[in-house]
């Protein structure tokens, strides 16, 4: 066995040892996965939402000024405004629902039933009124500006243990050219406590699909001729 001229050991211990292809391989892999992983969430956090939407202040941002996650999601709508607003206004369990999976929100309980026609007794909504998430609780409407925007605000506690953030759900309708609309969703968490992340950040995931398929839910009813509002989807 040769003798090292560094340190004269006969091991040669000291000698840097390159990393095996299984290694380099893994991190390789690792680096990957994580990068889109970091893409992923971010798209998911903005889906269908323009850059100036994501920056533009909401009607609701004065509530959370420095949230530990927020989102902004969107979609345009071939129909005016005015159209979509009955929609949002009558959000809400045991009122219009909140046109997304109501198969997957009824396993937990929540007993949805997603409107197909807007209902003149559920377009009221004011300050201090509560939109139910589930029989048992919801959220409170903080801001409401009719035909324009509604701010929900609040957390679901896990049961005697009160939310670890504070929580706004804006909803903002707006014109757009040739007579459309867009419809942005906006949601942020303030963090009370230091694992309200551990809570909020996996949930984002759903909240992401669901969003999504709520904004395209309203989307598919505003658009129907007025003839088939009321028809099965």
């Amino acid at each position: 066995m040769s003798t090292c001229r560094t340190c004269r050991c006969r091991t040669c211990a000291c000698r840097t040892r390159r990393p095996s292809s299984s290694t380099a391989t893994a991190t390789l892999t690792a680096a990957t996965v994580a990068g889109t992983v970091a893409v992923l969430r971010s798209r998911s956090l903005r889906w269908g939402a323009t850059r100036a939407e994501v920056d533009a202040a909401l009607p609701g941002d004065e509530l959370i000024l420095h949230p530990g996650l927020s989102a902004t999601r969107a979609v345009t709508i071939r129909a005016n405004a005015a159209a979509v607003w009955p929609w949002v206004a009558q959000l809400g369990q045991g009122r219009g629902g909140f046109y997304s999976y109501d198969a997957l929100e009824n396993l937990v309980g929540c007993n949805i039933h997603s409107a197909d026609h807007v209902v003149p007794e559920w377009q009221s909504v004011a300050v201090g009124d509560e939109v139910r998430l589930h029989p048992e609780g919801g959220l409170q409407v903080a801001l409401v500006d009719p035909g324009r925007a509604l701010v929900l605000r609040g957390g679901v506690p896990m049961g005697t243990t009160p939310p670890p953030y504070d929580f706004t759900w804006t909803f903002v309708v707006q014109d757009a050219p040739g007579g459309d609309s867009r419809l942005l969703v906006r949601e942020r968490y303030g963090y009370v406590k230091a694992w309200a992340p551990l809570l909020v950040e996996p949930f984002s995931w759903i909240s992401f699909l669901m969003s999504r398929r709520m904004l395209l839910g309203i989307k598919e009813r505003a658009e129907r001729p007025a003839d088939l509002v009321g028809a099965s989807l």
